[in-house]
């Protein structure tokens, strides 16, 4: 019987990455550095001729030595926030992931649940419009967004607006807030700086809230500060938001829409998204913008993003002087 082979501790690793699947392996591989890669990756094709009896030693080996560690000690957002965001996509995996973080970060907020709208707007109603601002990047945006229709009307432009520009936010300004929570649950506990709020948050708040208080706040934000008010607006405001258009309206803005845009803004897109909109089109038009997308072979990514611009910038245009009616921004609210 062949003498087993002592494997350095690259060697061992590699003949690990050779048994799990192509997958987890690009996964790991993806968290190591560059000389790391390649360092692993030589010690993978000097162990492409290992043997089932070497497997078993190093698998022995490695059980051994987990055993013998009081606990498995790793950081698990990395692989949480991979799984939500497959499974949400960015944007949503963000929103979930701001508000599952460990009760460390943001422990005494969780009580916030229990409060109506009306309740926590009464409550932050005198506050400064920072401590509102980060409570109101605390909640989920539907809820946020009826706390912010009842905030006092002269103090929303400035909420939003720190909503808007919320980042790091020190230890300070949570202890200030969980200080008036604990004030009507009675609980206080020691906390640490968020990463909270930012453009879409505030651009979630807004387009949750009623037509009234958008076509009121964001003139007055404007006035305040032009860039942050154009950020909201760009973000409430994106190209998959088109989708909700019915026929009617949809068809209204392909009209509006240069052939030359149309036909960028389409290359990029899923095919059922691109038939959703060539399905608002005359057979003859449709065929023309497929033709005309396949005569041009490859596009930059650059000029598609650029043309659907021009598209989003055309539909909030056409929104706002009341040609198009998006799902969901219509009601009493706007014959108030």
């Amino acid at each position: 019987m062949n003498a087993l082979r002592s494997f350095t501790g690259v060697e061992r690793a590699a003949v690990l990455m050779m048994l799990v699947g192509e997958e987890e392996a690009a996964a790991i591989l993806q968290k190591l550095e560059p000389d790391e890669v390649r360092n692993l990756g030589a010690a993978m094709f000097t162990v492409a001729d290992v043997s089932e009896s070497e497997v078993e030693q190093v698998l022995d080996d490695f059980v051994f030595k987990a055993r013998n560690r009081s606990s498995v000690v790793f950081d698990p957002r990395p692989q949480i926030e991979g799984m939500m965001t497959k499974a949400l996509g960015s944007e949503r995996a963000e929103g979930v992931l701001a508000r599952i973080l460990p009760p460390v970060a943001g422990a005494g907020l969780e009580q916030l649940q229990w409060f109506e709208p009306e309740e926590i707007a009464s409550m932050i109603a005198e506050e400064h419009p920072q401590i509102a601002a980060v409570l109101l990047a605390q909640l989920d945006a539907e809820v946020a967004a009826q706390v912010f229709d009842h905030l006092p009307q002269d103090v929303q432009p400035q909420i939003l607006r720190r909503v808007a520009k919320l980042g790091p936010v020190p230890p300070e300004a949570i202890e200030t807030l969980k200080a008036m929570l604990a004030r009507r649950a009675g609980t206080t506990r020691k906390s640490v700086g968020l990463q909270l709020g930012g453009t879409r948050e505030a651009a979630k708040i807004l387009s949750g809230a009623r037509k009234v208080t958008e076509q009121r706040v964001m003139p007055k934000l404007a006035k305040i500060d032009r860039e942050v008010a154009r950020a909201i607006e760009e973000a409430m405001f994106v190209f998959d938001n088109l989708l909700e258009l019915d026929d009617k309206n949809l068809s209204t803005l392909i009209r509006s829409i240069d052939a030359d845009v149309l036909t960028k803004s389409l290359k990029g897109v899923e095919e059922d998204v691109r038939n959703r909109f060539l399905g608002c089109m005359s057979s003859r038009a449709a065929d023309g913008i497929r033709d005309e997308m396949e005569a041009r072979g490859p596009m930059k990514l650059a000029d598609v993003l650029e043309a659907q611009k021009v598209m989003i910038a055309v539909a909030r245009g056409l929104v706002k002087d009341g040609t198009l009616q998006m799902p969901g921004k219509g009601g009493d609210d706007d014959y108030v």
